[in-house]
Order: C-alpha cells, then structure tokens, then sequence
C-alpha cells in the first residue's frame, strides 16, 4: 500500500512536466494577443518613381558587404599574416604552450599591422576617400584610386614567382608592367609569399632554440636521465636566452623592418 501512496520520483518529474506545459499553454493562449511578433520587411519603393531610395539601399547592401568582408581583408591585404605567424611560430620554439595567449599575440599583431599599415590607409585616405566625401569624384573613381597604394604595397611584397604562377594558373594575358597585374591575381600571389617569408624567419628563430634542446638532452642522456623530460630542463635556459639578447626587440624590429 506504501508503494501506491507515496510517488515515485519519475512521477513527480512527471506531474512537474506536465504542469509547466499547461502553464505555457494557458499563457500563450491568454496573452498571445497582446505580444504578437511585429514584421519586419526591406522595401525599397518603386524604382521609377523614387531611384534615389533604390540607390540607398544599394549602397547599405555594398556597405554591410565590405563589413563582413573587414575581417578577411586586413588578414590578406596587409601585415598582418607575416606578423602572427612568426609569433606563433615563437611561441612554439620556446615550448611555452599558451603563453603568450592568442588573444595577446592577435592584439599584438593588430597594433603591428595599424603601424604598418599607417603609411598606405594616409594615401587611401588623402587620395580617395576625402575626395568621395567631398564628392569631387565618383564611387568608382574613388575605388580605382584606393586600391593603387593597397596595390603598390602587395607589390613590394609579392615575390616574382608567385605573381608568375597565379598569371599563368588564370591563362591571362601576360602582364608587361606592374600596374597590368590584376587584384585576383595579386593577392593570392602576395598572401603566398607572407607565408613563405614568415616560414623563413620562424626557421631562423627556432634554430637557437633548437640546438639549446639537443645540447640538454644530450647532457640528460649523459648522466643517465632518461625519464625526465628535457623541456623541463630546457623551458627555463630558453627563456633566460630570449631575455639577455632582447628577443622581443629585436623579432618585432625585424618584422616592422622587414615591410621596409
């Protein structure tokens, strides 16, 4: 009789259950009127009566368009590839697993790439987009002229064979003076080669490092430590060599030297 008096607990999360629900329904079918979802809609109008309501919205489209093309295009188009891959590259040469964390090494690179980067966004700003707000040129005018510094500086970048490799992937006409090299075929080229020169200077930075883990592992083995790890040992000589030459000086002097 104890059995059947007294619920179990699968029949009081059941009776729960089954409360919450009918409270839902009662409060939907009660107030269901009073908090109805207004609608939404985009609509731009007839175009013969009001073209200049249709050339807003276009221009909102084309804008929200560049912005979540933002992100993509101050990775490919500036500095910043080559910087956060050679500091990440440091970060595992010197076996200290998340430190510097991403979120420093991202930031790093960011105020990097702005420093960079300051020289080229001056020449777009003078040269195009104060133009376009004054309304002395056109929107594709102001287009053509923003890309030119963007492209000079890709470039100086890019290297010779990359830009060979892309022209002669896309069968285009082979170009006979810099400015002929078209967008799609520069940047590629030009974030191919960030890579190349990162790789290059990450080799560099892991050689020191390197040569100090087989020299302490050799010693380990030496004495006979086979079970302690050398990163244990190595971990705290690495640091102590990257602070006496001044390694962050002299990485971050070479990176920013290096776009000269």
């Amino acid at each position: 009789m104890t059995l059947f008096m007294r619920p179990s607990r699968f029949g009081k999360c059941l009776i729960c259950i089954l409360v919450v629900f009918g409270l839902i329904f009662f409060a939907g079918s009660s107030w269901g009127q009073s908090f109805s979802i207004p609608s939404i809609s985009l609509n731009a109008g007839d175009g013969g009566d009001e073209p200049g309501r249709v050339a807003v919205v276009l221009q909102l489209l084309f804008l929200f368009t560049i912005l979540s093309l933002a992100p993509a295009i101050l990775v490919m188009l500036t500095s910043f590839t080559r910087i956060v891959v050679v500091l990440s590259l440091l970060r595992h040469a010197l076996g200290t697993q998340q430190m510097p964390a991403n979120q420093i090494i991202i930031g790093l690179s960011l105020f990097l790439t702005f420093f960079i980067m300051t020289p080229v966004w001056n020449k777009v700003n003078s040269q195009a987009l104060q133009p376009y707000i004054n309304e002395e040129i056109s929107a594709e005018k102001a287009f053509d002229l923003a890309a030119q510094p963007i492209k000079e500086f890709m470039l100086k970048q890019a290297g010779e064979k990359d830009i060979a490799l892309f022209v002669k992937i896309s069968r285009g006409e082979r170009p006979q003076k810099p400015d002929e090299i078209k967008l799609p075929v520069l940047i590629p080229a030009f974030v191919i080669s960030e890579l190349k020169t990162a790789f290059q200077i990450g080799f560099m930075i892991y050689l020191p490092f390197l040569i100090l883990d087989m020299v302490i592992a050799s010693v380990l083995l030496s004495m006979g430590m086979m079970m302690l790890p050398p990163i244990m040992i190595s971990l705290p000589f690495k640091l102590l060599l990257f602070v006496l030459v001044d390694g962050w000086n002299l990485i971050i002097g070479s990176l920013v030297q290096s776009f000269a």
